[in-house]
């Protein structure tokens, strides 16, 4: 039997990157999946791998720092698969390596309100649904970035912290109702964002290389098979953690 075969899944962020993966890796273990995110053309292609491989999926395009589309985002995977088992809250958004006087208000609020309002949002509209059926697990994309601190990262750090400790409190608040809450404290992950961070600072990819102990960056492949396993019955016992994926940079202090 598949890892996660029967259950439905809402995974947001899923248009490139960690949520692309985690979309067609829980897919491919036997869930449902509602693929949402902000590119159209981006989600045909995800819902193409999905379906070529024989996975079950629909997209949406949406914001989740809107309340009236998360909910009309929960409402769809309803209608179409009958419950809501695993949430991802992938979507996120970097306003680039800025300190507190570089930083604008207007990059802090876009930052916040997808990494931070939107985590919030979506959670709030699925977890009804999840409550009415008995449980559920509500798996959060940290960064290593939310147990420590990173030069010129001011507004992203501190909205990272944030979705850690959203996190914690979501398993203070709802475990003994059958709501695991857990966060992937990501490392340093091979993505579109990512590439666009080293592109526009080239120095910084040689930097980071030197702070990982296993000498590669993660992948979102990477993320998305600790994904798996979380929101599979086999992490029945895991409720409130941080896990850091990071390739041993943590480790580094």
């Amino acid at each position: 039997m598949k890892r996660v075969e029967g259950k439905v899944a809402i995974v947001t962020g899923a248009t490139s990157g960690i949520g692309a993966a985690q979309a067609a890796i829980l897919a491919s273990e036997g869930a449902k999946v509602v693929c949402t995110g902000r590119n159209r053309e981006r989600m045909e292609l995800v819902l193409n791998r999905i379906h070529k491989a024989g996975g079950e999926a629909i997209g949406r395009i949406m914001d989740v720092s809107k309340a009236d589309e998360c909910n009309s985002t929960a409402l769809l995977a309803i209608k179409e698969f009958g419950k809501i088992d695993i949430l991802c809250n992938t979507a996120g958004f970097f306003d680039g390596f800025k300190n507190t006087i570089q930083q604008t208000e207007e990059g802090w609020d876009e930052l916040y309100n997808v990494d931070v309002k939107g985590t919030f949002l979506m959670t709030k509209a699925v977890l009804p649904y999840m409550l009415e059926n008995g449980g559920g697990s509500v798996i959060n994309m940290a960064s290593i970035a939310g147990l420590t601190g990173t030069a010129g990262g001011v507004a992203y750090v501190s909205a990272k912290h944030a979705v850690c400790g959203y996190t914690k409190q979501l398993c203070i608040d709802f475990a003994a109702q059958g709501i695991r809450a857990n966060a992937i404290a990501a490392g340093i992950v091979t993505t579109p964002l990512l590439e666009e961070i080293f592109e526009n600072n080239p120095e910084e990819r040689e930097i980071v290389f030197q702070t990982l102990p296993c000498k590669r960056l993660g992948t979102p492949e990477d993320m998305a098979y600790l994904t798996l396993f979380l929101a599979s019955d086999e992490a029945s016992w895991i409720h409130g953690a941080i896990i850091s994926a990071d390739g041993g940079r943590h480790a580094m202090g």
